[in-house]
């Protein structure tokens, strides 16, 4: 195993022209590559605007096959730096069949594995069930050269069931491109409050599990094509945590960012040494978990 990666994150802003986020895409993975970054990720559903503030027909235009454009697009600019590339896409598996789906690409711009988004929230502004299917393919490590990758999508990142077995099935780290912002009529205090636990959830995942975790998010202000919210704010914040939740990169609330952070992967096994929590797991009083609720 490698001691360490050095990982680029790419936190965007994206407007209405997707050829013309995809060329911005394309420079700011080129600046990770020049700082260093062996691996690039990208934030959920990168390519356009966050259609699923709205529940539109027309939206599912937006899919693709994968293997598709996209997929030929980005595998050309992985293979071009030599970098692994962790993107996300609006997959088109069939007519009426969609998922939201993180696309890896090795260094010679193969696709390495996808992850199909497994939990996918219904809120206002976030009609994501409308769009997408259930992710079918479990939570599976994709295995690149440079490592085990665990990676899975936003609202994905809150459960810890998630976490714990992409950790038990052998990931290196824990990888979620995100989408996730205020409500322009919250409180300030309530919006530092949803950022703080977004940050906690996630990094309790890293010390629970011993392993570093990689969250990139959108950033800026995206209208609601019906006018009726204000749309969203997408709050940045992309971070890297180490194995015991420590921050070790992070962006800003309101700004484009290009972070490389130097991941230590040697960590994981010091950590776990000092605290063995998956020595100590019982797994024999655990059947309830399976449960929707225990009464």
């Amino acid at each position: 195993m490698r001691k360490s990666l050095k990982t680029g994150l790419v936190q965007a802003c994206i407007g209405a022209d997707i050829e013309a986020n995809k060329e911005h895409l394309r420079e700011m993975i080129t600046q990770c590559s020049r700082l260093g970054a062996e691996m690039v990720v990208l934030q959920e559903l990168h390519n356009t605007l966050y259609f699923c503030q709205t529940e539109q027909t027309d939206c599912f235009d937006l899919a693709e096959s994968i293997p598709g454009p996209s997929t030929e697009y980005y595998g050309k600019i992985a293979a071009k730096l030599q970098i692994v590339l962790v993107c996300s896409l609006f997959e088109r598996r069939a007519a009426g069949l969609y998922h939201n789906t993180a696309v890896v690409f090795d260094k010679d711009g193969s696709i390495a594995g996808k992850y199909r988004k497994m939990h996918i929230p219904d809120d206002p502004a976030y009609y994501e069930k409308f769009y997408f299917t259930p992710g079918d393919l479990g939570f599976q490590p994709i295995e690149t050269s440079v490592g085990r990758l665990g990676v899975m999508v936003c609202w994905d990142q809150w459960y810890p069931e998630a976490a714990r077995i992409m950790a038990l099935r052998g990931a290196d780290l824990l990888i979620y491109p995100t989408a996730i912002g205020w409500e322009s009529s919250d409180s300030r205090e309530e919006q530092q409050r949803q950022q703080q636990a977004w940050s906690l959830s996630q990094r309790g995942h890293a010390v629970a599990n011993g392993l570093p975790v990689v969250t990139v998010n959108r950033v800026g202000h995206e209208p609601d094509p019906s006018g009726q919210t204000r749309g969203i704010t997408f709050w940045g914040h992309s971070f890297v945590a180490g194995p015991q939740g420590e921050i070790l990169a992070q962006a800003s609330d309101s700004e484009e960012s290009i972070l490389v952070a130097d991941i230590d992967l040697k960590r994981s096994e010091e950590v776990r040494r000092w605290w063995p929590f998956l020595r100590d797991r019982r797994t024999d009083s655990y059947r309830d978990i399976l449960k929707r609720f225990v009464d």
